[in-house]
């Protein structure tokens, strides 16, 4: 609350503390909640969320994307924030977290998925040149693949990359080409 208005941050961290709280009492989810921690970024594109475990105070703290709670109905950011209380349950249990078996299991049993839908556009896209392959990936930032594609090669047929910049379709295919597109569309970068 800033100036005794609500924002939206404060408007995500209050409903995903209120399910959280339904979630631990009607699923058996031991999760200590007086020793969990809410935040929300204004930046995240790829995550829709995560949790940190901040060890020397045995807390974590679940961090939720605007992005995705603006670009999600509520049903599906709902099931972020169990698979975040998944996360939370491990660290709080075990010290650790991840999504191997022990976390599959208990977030199907909360109905929570292990990957959430993409709710971003991509900066850039990376494509092997070679037309048989058909391989590509999404990046939201410059990588070095990015900034250096002919210094890397596709993991499934060793083919080089092309790289497009999605908002003005320039392509490049090595480090000069990244610089030049980069210095060719200046503030559209």
């Amino acid at each position: 609350m800033t100036d005794g208005a609500y924002t939206l941050e404060d408007e995500i961290v209050a409903r995903a503390r209120i399910h959280a709280r339904e979630v631990v009492a009607e699923c058996d989810l031991a999760v200590d909640l007086d020793a969990l921690a809410w935040t929300v970024s204004a930046r995240a594109r790829r995550r829709a969320g995560a949790c940190r475990w901040h060890p020397d105070r045995e807390a974590a703290t679940i961090v939720l994307a605007r992005r995705a709670y603006e670009a999600y109905d509520w049903p599906e950011f709902a099931a972020v924030v169990r698979h975040e209380l998944v996360h939370a349950w491990e660290f709080q249990r075990f010290g650790d977290s991840g999504h191997g078996p022990r976390f599959r299991e208990r977030a199907a049993a909360l109905d929570a998925p292990r990957h959430c839908r993409t709710f971003s556009e991509p900066r850039y896209v990376l494509r092997c040149r070679d037309d048989a392959c058909g391989w590509r990936a999404s990046r939201h930032r410059a990588s070095k693949p990015v900034k250096a594609p002919d210094r890397y090669r596709c993991g499934s047929c060793g083919g080089f990359y092309e790289v497009e910049h999605v908002a003005s379709g320039r392509t490049w295919t090595s480090a000069s080409g990244y610089g030049g597109a980069k210095a060719a569309l200046d503030d559209e970068w």
